[in-house]
């Protein structure tokens, strides 16, 4: 058969955009949001486990984070391995977030857990042993994640402040212990090991940690197996799709790792931003196509570079905190109905 040259060129998009290995949503909040009541539907209004929704949409992989001694037991060790077995049960893949806190830790935020060691050696041999501890008790719930991130946007640091970037020998040895604890485990088949920085846009950010960290000579190349980064568009308008292709791209030839879009959202309502949207996302419409859209441009960066695996949305059913943390009114794919929204099936193309 003779192809016309239109035909090679969508079957090479095609090719590209089917490239992805991880097609996931974050879903940590499902069940804070179904204990306050929320039930979840298919954009027809037929309801269904929020697990069913996202396998049909084409999700195969959700990512949940764990907090060490969390207020209330939300997102600790028991809440997630039942949400993780209901995932399996879904036919989805596991992505562990590990925030190594008893609450958020992100850029502005990595409070070492209550009762943990300050002391480095001593820091490094309980996370070792935290993290060996998590990782055996997912095999005993017969639960093998795919992926787990050692750490939460960790481009200031972990565990502060012994693990500040003031102190990268701290960081590299923190990082190598945890790695040591999944390899450790009793995890079988092992899972893909994540080192996850903020502002994904910035090669000099990104080159600029994993040049001091690396070249202190404890964490080792082989400790890790990806690099997730977080790619937001409401935050700076130099978060560029281009920008994340260039750094995605040096990422890729510098390091060789595997490469993840861990987080990202794009609006529905944003009557208000704080700061200028990026100039190559100005005319994408706020609306469940504005999703797709942005979706499918993220996705078409990260294919397109070596390494470039997986894309990842933050929370999209978290109806009842829908801004996201964001300055945008509502970053969610499903309605405060909670019906999902036509952006949803977004994954089946990516």
């Amino acid at each position: 058969m003779i192809l016309s040259p239109l035909a090679v060129v969508l079957l090479g998009l095609s090719a590209v955009e089917a490239a992805l290995t991880y097609k996931g949503v974050d879903w940590s909040s499902v069940t804070v949001e179904e204990k306050a009541g929320v039930s979840y539907k298919t954009s027809n209004g037929n309801a269904q486990p929020l697990e069913r929704i996202l396998a049909d949409s084409g999700v195969n992989t959700v990512r949940q984070r764990i907090w060490v001694n969390p207020s209330g037991g939300n997102y600790n060790l028991a809440y997630n391995i039942a949400l993780a077995k209901r995932a399996k049960a879904a036919g989805l893949g596991v992505y562990l977030d590990l925030h190594y806190s008893d609450t958020w830790a992100d850029p502005a935020h990595q409070s070492i857990p209550s009762g943990w060691p300050t002391a480095v050696d001593d820091l490094a041999w309980k996370l070792y042993n935290y993290t060996l501890d998590v990782a055996n008790q997912f095999q005993s719930a017969n639960v093998q994640p795919s992926i787990i991130s050692i750490g939460n946007e960790i481009t200031a640091g972990l565990l502060w402040p012994t693990g500040k970037t003031s102190s990268w020998g701290n960081i590299a040895r923190l990082l190598h212990s945890a790695s040591a604890g999944i390899k450790d485990s009793k995890l079988s088949p092992k899972p893909k090991i994540m080192i996850h920085l903020d502002n994904g846009w910035n090669w000099a950010t990104q080159n600029n940690w994993y040049t001091n960290v690396l070249k202190q000579g404890t964490l080792l190349p082989s400790d890790f197996d990806m690099m997730g980064v977080s790619f937001y568009p409401f935050y700076s308008s130099s978060a560029t799709l281009a920008n994340l292709k260039t750094s995605l791209t040096n990422m890729g030839n510098a390091w060789g790792k595997e490469l993840v879009v861990a987080e990202t959202d794009w609006p529905v309502s944003c009557p208000s931003p704080s700061q200028a949207f990026p100039a190559d996302a100005r005319s994408i419409p706020y609306s469940a196509e504005g999703q797709s859209t942005w979706m499918k441009n993220v996705a078409s960066v990260v294919a397109g570079v070596k390494g470039g695996v997986g894309l990842f949305y933050w929370e999209p059913a978290w109806v009842h905190n829908a801004n996201l943390g964001s300055s945008c009114a509502n970053n969610c794919m499903f309605a405060n109905s909670g019906a999902a929204l036509a952006s949803m099936d977004v994954f089946k193309s990516i």
